[in-house]
């Protein structure tokens, strides 16, 4: 993986940091702007195919039946995206852990 997972971590953390904050704040432009251009860019980068698909399809499958219904599908891009950070997690222990036994 060309990208270093303290990188990708670094950049989740402040993507759902970011996308948490838009979210309490009810501004939907910037949430269908995180969603559509930085979760897409961060999980091609970390090859979580099924979390970009998932945000397209937030924003190209629009129009939504109403507010709610759209953050109901930004709960759940934010759902998986922690749950994306579990497994980056347990990639760079992972790797640290190589690391430690090589030397």
């Amino acid at each position: 993986m060309p990208t270093s997972c303290q990188s990708l971590q670094l950049g989740l953390e402040d993507l759902l940091g970011n996308l948490q904050f838009a979210r309490r704040s009810g501004d939907l432009g910037r949430l269908a702007l995180l969603a559509y251009c930085e979760v897409r860019r961060w999980a091609r980068l970390a090859g979580e195919q099924a979390l970009a698909e998932q945000s397209s399809r937030l924003i190209n499958n629009s129009p939504h039946a109403n507010r709610e219904a759209f953050m109901a599908d930004v709960d759940q891009l934010i759902l998986g995206l922690e749950q994306a950070r579990g497994r980056v997690v347990a990639a760079a222990q992972g790797l640290c852990a190589a690391d430690s036994a090589s030397n």
